[in-house]
């Protein structure tokens, strides 16, 4: 298992080669048209928004693996899973696309798009304008854009750029700077990551707090380390409604139970 300490940088490398190699089998220029091509995406950020003050939104993540957890389940069927997911409440589906550190493929997500009917998210570590138009070839609804691993020029161009596409972007913080860096990019959905990435450590808590720094027409999504319903109403009691989670739910014995679980609205 890779050094904790130095994961981030080793997975922001990997994506440089992984780019790299891409780019020789098709140029571009080339995917940046067939990423213009008419899609029909299916709306991400009302799937997960409501007018109701008590409503819960999960966004479920298909995950095999983590850096830090290593296997988290072996067997994982990405078209199952999207089919529990839809059935047990889920608002939209993330899957993770990375290969090297979360053993995750394009091919995960193109299974669990086509058997269900929820927006998707590709979640993965997106450093070049390349990737943004993949992910609009694969389908995806919006995708992952990380602060932390992005100079704020280059964050500005690519949350243009998925507006382009039809797609949203959901950009991931983890701290107040991060935030304000959001806020400046005029990012709408905001991930407030509770781990953080360079030592892989976790604190529930931060999300609560980062929370109160958002404008009011920004949404919070709090992510990892959500264990239980425990800790959805903890968090909704800050305020937080939307939720995207992986590691707790692919590793219940009943996924879908435990989604209504978590989705039952709050008091």
């Amino acid at each position: 298992m890779p050094n904790k300490q130095d994961i981030l940088q080793q997975i922001v490398e990997r994506k440089k080669a992984e780019i790299e190699a891409a780019r020789r089998m098709i140029p571009e220029s080339r995917l940046a048209t067939t990423a213009r091509n008419p899609v029909q995406r299916r709306p991400f950020l009302p799937a997960v928004s409501s007018s109701t003050a008590s409503k819960i939104h999960i966004i479920a993540e298909i995950k095999r693996a983590s850096p830090s957890k290593g296997i988290i389940r072996q067997d994982l069927d990405p078209a199952k899973w999207a089919q529990i997911y839809e059935n047990g409440g889920a608002a939209a589906i993330s899957v993770l696309t990375d290969r090297e550190f979360f053993k995750g493929g394009p091919e995960d997500f193109k299974a669990a798009r086509k058997a269900c009917n929820l927006p998707m998210l590709r979640k993965d570590f997106l450093i070049s304008s390349y990737q943004i138009y993949e992910s609009a070839v694969l389908g995806a609804d919006a995708c992952l854009l990380i602060v932390r691993i992005l100079e704020e020029s280059a964050l500005k161009d690519y949350l243009a750029l998925c507006s382009e596409l039809g797609m949203e972007a959901l950009v991931e913080v983890h701290t107040a700077d991060e935030i304000e860096t959001a806020k400046r990019v005029g990012a709408r959905l905001v991930g407030i990551n509770n781990r953080n990435l360079k030592s892989f450590e976790t604190d529930v808590a931060t999300s609560a707090s980062l929370a109160l720094l958002l404008n009011a027409d920004q949404t919070a999504v709090a992510e990892s380390g959500i264990w239980s319903r425990k800790d959805v109403e903890s968090l909704a009691e800050a305020g937080i409604r939307r939720f995207l989670i992986g590691e707790s739910i692919v590793r219940s014995e009943d996924p879908a139970a435990f989604l209504k679980i978590l989705t039952k609205d709050v008091l």
